[in-house]
């Protein structure tokens, strides 16, 4: 298996960068510990070479500082690593599910999500979800809720074929999204801190922040060399000079060092995200797309995203009161790093959220590429716009392969099937599986099918209601007003429709009359698909629509005084019941 193959390579790798990230850590310290010897000693004997070589030690530490942060992201990322191809390996051997559900997406009232199992656990949106960001969970679920046309549909087909192949950069773009633990929360206040207008810092005071550190480094070489106190007196003055100016921008700082913790991580996986992106070479003109989306009058989206979390790490980098103490004191840090992100907004924020936006559809072709990388029998329909659907081998795409039982079905010229069979037999599992493959058909992902030529259509279903006790509702009135809901949808489209056994909260009589008076309601309004019942006499409305509508039958055999189902296809209506069999063999009567 390849994911086993992955993770002992990106375990090798954590494993090396650990130990570099361990060994900086020790020489940080003591790079710092030799700065403020170094200093000490200096006050001490008033020795030139003692603060050059303090300087050159704290020089030194700085540097670390970035090493040290950048090892430490490499080791983060092939950490992730380690964690995204133990997930595959635990999903694609039947132990877990450990994705995102998208329970938060569950909407009773859509055409088909809720009654297609779309979120929620084992759901079709957590076997297919490898998006980390807010956003891009948003669009994965909301791409399920909608068809895209044709031309929409082929582009994505290419772009997933393409991304399937490459596993490695995939996993890389899911591990940055991981690593910028984004939420909806965190990318509701980002959007807030980039609309947020600021004014600009007055040009005297900047002015000011680049005159008076000039002059301390000034003072400060004359202090060096020149034992005159008068110099060294200047020094402290502009120490104490600088920091009080500090103060009076203190309330800002301090509204941006917070706002930097919260959105530091995001930012910076952000542009580590966009460069993976800019950096790779596309084929598809879907990728391609989405790529030039990143670029601009000013260039880069990355370079731009960069120099942003360069400025709100830089900020972050700065927190304990000395080093606050020594850093403003000697060069207004805080104001000039202040004056960059100011400037920075201005330049981009009408930018961001596009960019963040792209991202997102990135995390969404992912995720369906690695569906397709996972299934690689699975195939990508055909398209056509003449009412043809034609499934060879067609079957639930998240029930295991050697549980999986597939069927061969054609819809041609507006058909609609009657299906029935007794209890177990696989009606309900057939309608799921037609339903499930035109939707994923209809985003452009793969389908679990031999062979396959649709024509994209909005599915709707009835398959699973409940009562509304907050609503005063029973089942039979919700049901009912679905129903409604889908004669409605029908007069202004036509659609992909299946039902299973409607109106069950009535008696026979009634719930007969009423499922063929639906059906020919939705006959007269060409939907396409497939209504099961138990009520064969619902099977003789054929006789009255030749070669448009057509039974359709799974059946039972009773084998060594036992029930046996071969969940296969059949013309016809169901002649073999299972139900008195089953209680008899149970005791129950």
């Amino acid at each position: 298996m390849i994911y086993i193959k992955l993770k002992e390579k990106h375990l090798k790798e954590y494993l090396l960068l650990n130990k570099k990230y361990n060994t900086i850590g020790v020489l940080r310290l003591i790079s710092i510990l030799s700065f403020i010897i170094l200093a000490y000693q200096y006050f001490q004997t008033d020795n030139v070479f003692l603060i050059i070589g303090g300087f050159v030690f704290l020089a030194l530490f700085i540097f670390l500082i970035g090493f040290h942060e950048q090892i430490k992201r490499k080791r983060d990322i092939q950490n992730t690593l380690i964690a995204i191809n133990q997930d595959e390996i635990s999903y694609l051997k039947g132990e877990s599910i450990p994705f995102d559900d998208g329970n938060e997406f569950v909407n009773h009232n859509h055409f088909c999500s809720f009654d297609l199992d779309f979120f929620g656990k084992k759901s079709l949106y957590q076997n297919l979800n490898r998006a980390a960001t807010f956003l891009g969970k948003e669009k994965l679920a909301n791409i399920l809720l909608r068809k895209l046309n044709n031309d929409d549909i082929k582009l994505n087909q290419l772009a997933i074929q393409e991304l399937a192949e490459k596993i490695d950069w995939r996993q890389k773009l899911f591990a940055l999204a991981k690593l910028s633990e984004d939420t909806k929360e965190k990318h509701a206040e980002l959007v807030k801190w980039v609309d947020e207008k600021e004014e600009d810092l007055s040009k005297g005071l900047m002015f000011i922040a680049y005159l008076i550190p000039t002059l301390f480094f000034l003072s400060l070489a004359l202090a060096v060399f020149n034992l005159d106190t008068v110099f060294k007196n200047i020094v402290s003055s502009l120490i104490v000079c600088n920091l009080l100016i500090t103060l009076t921008q203190l309330k800002k700082i301090k509204k941006e060092i917070i706002n930097s913790d919260r959105i530091l991580k995001p930012i910076i996986q952000y542009a580590n995200i966009i460069e993976k992106i800019e950096d790779q070479k596309f084929n598809s003109i879907r990728l391609n797309s989405l790529k030039n989306g990143l670029i601009n009058e000013r260039g880069s989206a990355y370079l731009s995203i960069k120099k942003l979390s360069g400025i709100v790490a830089n900020m972050h980098n700065v927190q304990n009161v000395m080093g606050s103490i020594f850093v403003n004191g000697i060069l207004l840090y805080h104001i000039h790093i202040l004056n960059n992100l100011y400037n920075w907004k201005k330049q981009n924020s009408k930018e961001i959220k596009k960019w963040l936006e792209i991202i997102g559809e990135f995390e969404v072709l992912n995720s369906l590429a690695n569906f397709s990388y996972n299934n690689p029998e699975f195939i990508f329909p055909e398209i056509n716009d003449n009412y043809i659907i034609n499934l060879q081998e067609v079957g639930h795409p998240l029930i295991k392969s050697h549980k999986r039982i597939c069927n061969d079905i054609i819809f041609t010229n507006h058909d609609f099937i009657i299906l029935t069979g007794s209890n177990m037999s696989g009606k309900s599992t057939f309608l799921r599986t037609l339903g499930v493959n035109m939707v994923l058909g209809g985003i452009g992902a793969p389908i679990c099918a031999t062979s396959a030529n649709l024509h994209p259509l909005n599915v709707i279903v009835s398959m699973r209601q409940s009562d509304s006790l907050s609503d005063g509702e029973s089942y039979f009135f919700a049901e009912v007003k679905r129903l409604k809901q889908i004669i409605e949808k029908l007069e202004n489209e036509i659609c992909f429709v299946l039902l299973d056994e409607i109106l069950k909260g009535t008696n026979s009589d009634d719930k007969q009359t009423g499922t063929i008076e639906v059906i020919k309601k939705i006959m007269s309004k060409k939907a396409i698909g497939c209504i099961a019942t138990h009520d064969l006499e619902v099977c003789q409305l054929v006789n009255e629509y030749e070669k448009k509508l057509f039974n359709k039958c799974f059946e039972v055999e009773i084998i060594n005084n036992d029930l046996a189902f071969d969940y296969k296809l059949r013309d016809g209506v169901c002649k073999n019941k299972s139900a008195t069999f089953l209680m008899r063999k149970m005791e129950i009567i």
